[in-house]
């Protein structure tokens, strides 16, 4: 085709040029008989078996992919061109096949499909929550921010509780699961038995969850505080003066009965 089409031929345009080869295919190359097909014609073995085979064209241009084999890391994302990409918690430490183009991330794990994202920048962060186990997602979802909320719909006590256990950018994070915990004794033992234990465990000056905990199983919410033990003087005699001091301790000598010994020592 290329020796008898285009020698001796110019064309004016490529589009000129691209009519020009189809016409000819058509008119002159595909009516040729072919000793290879038993003498039959290009045109016409092309009809008959090859076009109902074609497939359509797709509804978008090919793109390039580049493939990389990431190791998913023990928080559910694989690293991919510098940007972080979940994956189901089921695959944490095992190698998987990544496909990216320009738009999307596939990765697929022993030849199937298991997620797709859309691209992100470098130094980007794709996160779906379904990736993690169950219980890790209402730890990460469950914030400080929404342990507070949750806790002013509590009490006033619930709520200075859970304060001083996310207090301190240091410690929020470290008690957050202590807070979450807090919040689910609610859902047990109900607001206002809640509201009642952590008024308690602030009164002790404890308060963490496992104090909250115990004071609700032990059924010590609704008890009355313990009474203090009375006292002979609510103000020590030693702030009234040296002559209080003295007489407090000459009365019970005074009148103590001098036979017995020990009356004289008390």
């Amino acid at each position: 085709m290329r020796d008898s089409f285009f020698a001796g031929r110019q064309f004016a345009s490529l589009q000129a040029m691209v009519q020009a080869a189809e016409t000819w295919c058509v008119q002159v190359a595909g009516r040729r008989t072919c000793r290879p097909l038993g003498g039959a014609q290009p045109l016409a073995v092309f009809q008959a078996s090859e076009r109902p085979a074609l497939l359509p064209l797709p509804p978008t241009p090919f793109e390039l992919a580049a493939w990389s084999t990431p190791k998913v890391h023990p928080d559910c994302h694989v690293t991919v061109a510098g940007a972080l990409y979940s994956v189901p918690w089921r695959l944490v430490g095992r190698h998987v096949d990544v496909r990216a183009t320009t738009r999307l991330l596939e990765v697929f794990c022993d030849g199937e499909l298991v997620k797709t994202h859309l691209r992100v920048p470098k130094g980007r962060r794709q996160t779906d929550w379904s990736d993690y186990p169950p219980e890790k997602v209402a730890f990460l979802e469950r914030t400080p921010a929404w342990c507070r909320r949750q806790a002013a719909e509590l009490g006033s006590s619930v709520t200075q509780l859970v304060g001083e256990l996310l207090s301190g950018t240091p410690s929020a994070l470290h008690h957050l699961r202590a807070a979450q915990g807090v919040l689910r004794l609610g859902d047990r033992y109900g607001s206002a038995r809640l509201e009642a234990a952590c008024a308690r465990a602030l009164a002790v000056g404890d308060p963490s969850y496992r104090t909250v905990k115990g004071i609700l199983v032990a059924g010590t919410d609704t008890a009355p505080p313990a009474a203090q033990p009375a006292t002979a003087r609510a103000v020590p005699a030693l702030l009234h003066g040296p002559a209080a001091l003295v007489g407090d301790l000459a009365a019970p000598l005074a009148g103590a009965d001098h036979d017995d010994p020990e009356g004289a020592s008390r």
